[in-house]
């Protein structure tokens, strides 16, 4: 069990490192100013925390965390996504506060509304594919700073991105999704 736990975080941790260093071969945004500049071992604690966070979140039966999102930047972590009601908020940011490393927690999780049926759950994933698709091929967007969770065709953005541009051209593009009944922008300016 400890080996395919250590597996399992080794992999997250190597995959986070190689999409965050790597990137995608995109255009600067010219409307906005560059954000600030992150060394690449603030990268890789940052991704060492976010894996910590979700195995912490995972390993919480209370929590239910398959619908909260863990975005990291220079230790300040965001939880995001859809959940059933305020004690699982309130348990997930305790979760988060106590993992080493986390200098603070924004919570940007919001309560569900009403229980979703399996055809609910089918729609949700064919939004949350259409628009993930519609963000990478945006040549303005930086898809890998932007999450994405949908509940009964409510759309969640959360994540820290490069510029107030590509904040609304990512709730543009969730808005023109087929399906999409509210889009509700939680992302923040990276620091």
């Amino acid at each position: 069990m400890m080996s395919t736990l250590k597996t399992v975080l080794f992999c997250s941790i190597t995959g986070m490192i190689f999409l965050n260093l790597s990137g995608c071969n995109k255009p600067q945004d010219v409307a906005g100013a560059n954000p600030p500049s992150i060394s690449v071992g603030a990268t890789i604690d940052d991704a060492v925390i976010a894996t910590k966070v979700n195995a912490a979140l995972l390993g919480n039966n209370a929590v239910k965390a398959y619908d909260i999102k863990v975005s990291v930047r220079k230790g300040e972590v965001m939880l995001s996504g859809f959940v059933d009601d305020q004690t699982q908020i309130d348990q997930s940011i305790a979760i988060a506060r106590a993992v080493e490393g986390v200098q603070n927690v924004t919570n940007e999780m919001m309560i569900k509304s009403g229980s979703r049926t399996i055809g609910n759950k089918v729609d949700d994933g064919v939004i949350t594919a259409k628009l993930k698709s519609a963000i990478l091929n945006d040549a303005t967007i930086n898809s890998l700073d932007i999450s994405i969770v949908t509940s009964k065709g409510d759309v969640l953005l959360s994540g820290f991105v490069d510029s107030e541009t590509q904040i609304t051209r990512a709730t543009e593009l969730a808005g023109s999704v087929e399906g999409v009944t509210k889009v509700t922008n939680k992302m923040s300016l990276k620091r």
